[in-house]
């Protein structure tokens, strides 16, 4: 073997000697920081151990009791599915308004956010202060969850469907103003440096160079923070912010257990079914 190959074999050793004593300092110290984390958080395997069949528990509580020879019967019959879902009616309108609430707040939040994305941007030459601004508006939509936003607004705008839209939208806006960011950074320079080269401003070369390259990720985005603000707008009725997250509180908190899984059954089915169709809409709209 010649001394060449016994230096690059050594090197070789030594390389990977490094990356595995690397490689152990960074499970040791990863390993010291769960623990850590598990104990200022109280986070005990006894507790967990002993609580988890409470949560078997409760399931059983909330399961409803259907009997077969009744099952189709009417809302008046226990043990019928018509009896289960019997204020199917009401849940069906307040799904309704959490669709809807998702929907409008989906629809502000991203058109507030479009402009200032391109602003956020890095490849757009926005000024440095403009951009350094934008990115920490965006970062502290984000970071507030929409339950804290939707507190504060009840307590401007009353108890109801308004504040819950204005919370998610702030949030969408700082979610998805990253993303569409991170879009735009992604998109081929040439048709932007061609409008700028022929007189374009910069706003023009953003509507007319960029916008259209990056049109399919920005809508994919969008509809994908949909589904997501769906299930959202189910959470936030907790604190009275309307849709049907208020009536599941209600009922959990008047021990209704047949109810709550009515109502979270509906939910199910409902954000799985928004689910199907945006699916289906972003494969349609970016032609997949």
């Amino acid at each position: 073997m010649s001394v060449a190959l016994r230096a690059a074999e050594a090197a070789f050793h030594e390389r990977r000697r490094r990356r595995q004593a690397s490689a152990l300092l960074g499970g040791a110290v990863l390993l010291a920081c769960t623990l850590a984390a598990a104990r200022m958080a109280e986070f005990h395997p006894d507790t967990l151990l002993a609580g988890l069949p409470r949560i078997g528990e409760y399931f059983l509580r909330i399961a409803p009791d259907l009997r077969w020879a009744s099952l189709l019967s009417d809302s008046e019959t226990e043990g019928s599915l018509a009896f289960w879902f019997y204020r199917l009616d009401r849940w069906s309108l307040l799904l309704l308004e959490t669709a809807q609430m998702a929907a409008l707040a989906t629809l502000l939040g991203a058109a507030a956010v479009l402009p200032l994305s391109f602003v956020a941007a890095r490849n757009l030459g926005a000024p440095p202060p403009a951009r350094f601004l934008a990115r920490r508006f965006l970062e502290a939509g984000r970071t507030v969850p929409e339950i804290v936003f939707a507190l504060i607004l009840i307590w401007a705008f009353g108890v109801g469907a308004l504040p819950g839209i204005l919370a998610i939208a702030l949030h969408t806006a700082g979610a998805l103003g990253r993303l569409f960011a991170d879009a735009i950074e992604n998109v081929p320079m040439r048709p932007w440096e061609g409008v700028r080269a022929s007189g374009g401003t910069w706003a023009e070369a953003c509507r007319y160079a960029v916008l259209p390259a990056a049109a399919p990720d920005l809508l994919s985005h969008a509809i994908l923070r949909f589904e997501v603000n769906i299930r959202s707008a189910s959470v936030i009725g907790f604190v009275g912010a309307g849709g049907i997250g208020e009536e599941l509180y209600q009922v959990i908190s008047f021990n209704h257990y047949e109810e709550v899984s009515a109502i979270v059954l509906l939910i199910i089915l409902a954000v799985v079914a928004c689910d199907l169709l945006s699916e289906r809409l972003r494969r349609r709209v970016i032609g997949a």
